[in-house]
Formats: structure tokens, C-alpha cells, sequence
């Protein structure tokens, strides 16, 4: 996902995804609130929030939400979208 935000609006793309659950390659399950712009940089940011323990509200710029990881020699992406949560 490489759209940016023209306007201060998201993209239809962006849109899609508010709501929706995220699995982090770790395991756990996050939902993303929404997307924002860091004050400063203006870099774009995906609001997400952990829905295990205290639900905690997180920010990470949306480069790094979307981009792969790799562990025990594996390549994967560091939030993979869930169907069925």
C-alpha cells in the first residue's frame, strides 16, 4: 500500500481497511482505527488498537504497518490482514 493521503482524505483503498483486524507476525490481533499524519514530518501513520488486554491505542508510520519482515529465515508481513476475526 503506497497511495498517500491527498487532501487530509484517505483513500478509497485506506477506507477499506478502517475497522478491519490485523494479525502482527507475533500473533496477536489488532484492529486499524484509521490513518493520521505524524505534526511534524507529515509522514503518514496507521492508527491501529491491540484487542487483547487492555486495548491499548498504538501509531506506526504506515510504511513500516505495511511493509515484510523477516524471522527464522521466513519473509512475512508484519500485519497481515485477518478474513474471519
Amino acid at each position: 500500500m503506497q497511495q498517500r493521503i491527498k487532501s487530509g482524505r484517505m483513500t478509497e483503498e485506506q477506507a477499506e481497511l478502517v475497522g478491519r483486524t490485523f494479525r502482527h507476525f507475533k500473533g496477536n490481533l489488532y484492529r486499524l482505527e484509521g490513518f493520521a499524519k505524524d505534526s511534524e514530518t507529515l509522514e503518514e501513520m496507521v492508527v491501529y488498537r491491540a484487542l487483547y488486554g487492555e486495548g491499548g491505542l498504538w501509531v506506526r508510520p504506515a510504511k513500516m504497518f505495511f511493509e515484510t519482515v523477516e524471522r527464522d529465515g521466513r519473509t512475512m508481513k508484519r500485519f497481515e490482514l485477518v478474513e474471519d476475526a
